[in-house]
């Protein structure tokens, strides 16, 4: 069976856009309406190339105008007036935002080893500032949905035909809406759509036995102290003794990753002399086992 990005794509997407703006960033859902709801806007394109184990794959995201000019106001600290036309310098900001969601999703897929995909390297191909057309009406362009700060704000992205088998919780939202009556948007987190056949049999009450046979698999935890993004010319400027600063303030949990995926939040304690880790929360068996990707 194809390993499923899914879940991934969408959790590296908030989480990336959050760090960058410094905005509380969630995902809501996903639907396929985006050249109906955006045909009167204008886009920033970013085009990526990503290589799998054995084949290519190419994405275009596309952010709508709005979108665009206040995702770049947020990434220069939001002083002075936010753009109201995009222009050149709007399109590297999209593009500087593209290649960080995109270096998320690889380390991500990289830390769980998946057989079919190997290791995953990207680069991207082009940015430019485009028009909605008829090739935005592809049954492949999706508009990924998120909520940053209480704001809905909506990002496109176009699959190619090689990468459909590895995204198919997001995939089958196309061929569920040619046998259900169209929605303007489908939640990305009901059953149908989040958990495949597959692992609803698996965590069922009668096939326990099965789930047992994989609690002996080794996973890498790790704990996230906080993130900071910088610019190249900052980093080059360090030596020894540079305190760095990151978002994470002191009173704040920390994220506990399972294969670089996040399954809770906890705190830090000292166990004889040794750091140790107290949970807060913690996602359900169901949960956890989707995200670690075992489903």
């Amino acid at each position: 069976m194809s390993s499923d990005l899914s879940n991934i794509i969408t959790n590296e997407l908030a989480s990336t856009i959050g760090q960058l703006l410094s905005k509380k960033t969630t995902f809501e859902d996903i639907g396929s309406d985006g050249a109906e709801q955006n045909k009167s806007d204008s886009f920033i394109a970013i085009a990526v190339k990503i290589n799998f184990k054995d084949f290519e794959s190419t994405w275009i995201f596309y952010f709508p105008a709005k979108v665009a000019t206040k995702f770049e106001f947020l990434m220069l600290g939001g002083t002075g007036d936010q753009k109201e036309e995009l222009d050149n310098e709007c399109a590297d900001a999209m593009s500087e935002i593209v290649s960080n969601i995109c270096g998320s999703i690889a380390t991500s897929v990289n830390a769980q080893n998946f057989e079919d995909l190997g290791d995953i390297k990207f680069e991207n191909l082009s940015n430019e500032i485009v028009r909605s057309t008829e090739m935005l009406r592809s049954n492949n362009l999706f508009t990924f949905y998120l909520d940053v700060e209480g704001e809905k704000t909506p990002i496109l992205i176009l699959f190619d035909t090689p990468i459909l088998p590895h995204i198919k919780d997001i995939a089958q939202i196309v061929n569920t809406s040619d046998i259900e009556p169209r929605k303007d948007s489908i939640s990305f987190s009901s059953q149908k759509t989040l958990i495949s056949d597959d692992l609803n049999e698996l965590l069922s009450k009668n096939s326990i036995k099965n789930l047992k046979l994989l609690f002996d698999i080794k996973l890498k935890l790790s704990v996230r102290l906080g993130t900071k993004f910088f610019l190249l010319k900052d980093i080059l400027r360090w030596d020894i003794g540079e305190i760095i600063e990151l978002d994470q303030m002191v009173n704040e949990p920390l994220e506990i990753l399972v294969n670089g995926i996040k399954i809770g939040e906890g705190e830090a304690v000292i166990i004889e002399g040794k750091f140790g880790l107290k949970v807060k929360s913690i996602g359900l068996d169901r949960e956890k086992i989707k995200h670690i990707g075992l489903g």
